[in-house]
């Protein structure tokens, strides 16, 4: 796994800003640690408190940003993770979350941050949670991104 020439988050004023952290139910230790870590986030941003809203998979997150989305939020953080098995439903899963979840971030002009994991093994997936043990947090990493886009956004008065 490599980390070179990856941005280091740093904290910025996003008072008021609304974020939706949307999480899959899949892989219950991955996802306290992804989950944890974009609270972290937004506490470190100083945004509003982040509501968390639950989708059955991974697959399920586009529709459930979707209706984030409609409910106002500036900033949406979706979170799963996928874990490679024998059959090729890992990649229509991984394809179908990250086709959709694109479509929607340029079509609704809303950042949405990108915290599906799609991971060989479970290890991998532990090593990116954020965990105590885990070497990044990309749950941290994609409420970030999402919160510096939606102030990036509203900063050249773009809808956010």
């Amino acid at each position: 796994m490599s980390r070179t020439g990856a941005p280091t988050p740093t904290a910025v004023d996003a008072a008021g800003l609304r974020v939706a952290i949307v999480a899959s139910q899949w892989h219950d230790t991955v996802m306290d640690g992804l989950i944890a870590g974009a609270q972290r986030a937004c506490e470190a941003n100083n945004t509003a408190p982040p509501e968390l809203i639950r989708v059955p998979g991974s697959f399920e997150l586009p529709l459930g940003a979707a209706a984030a989305i409609d409910r106002g939020f500036d900033a949406v953080v979706a979170l799963g993770v996928v874990i490679r098995g024998d059959t090729p439903h890992f990649d229509y899963v991984c394809r179908g979350a990250t086709d959709q979840l694109a479509r929607l971030t340029v079509d609704t002009r809303t950042p949405i941050g990108f915290g599906l994991l799609t991971c060989d093994t479970e290890d991998q997936a532990l090593a990116r949670a954020g965990l105590p043990d885990s070497k990044e947090d990309k749950g941290f990493e994609a409420a970030s991104a999402a919160i510096e886009l939606a102030l990036s956004i509203r900063a050249v008065g773009a809808k956010s």
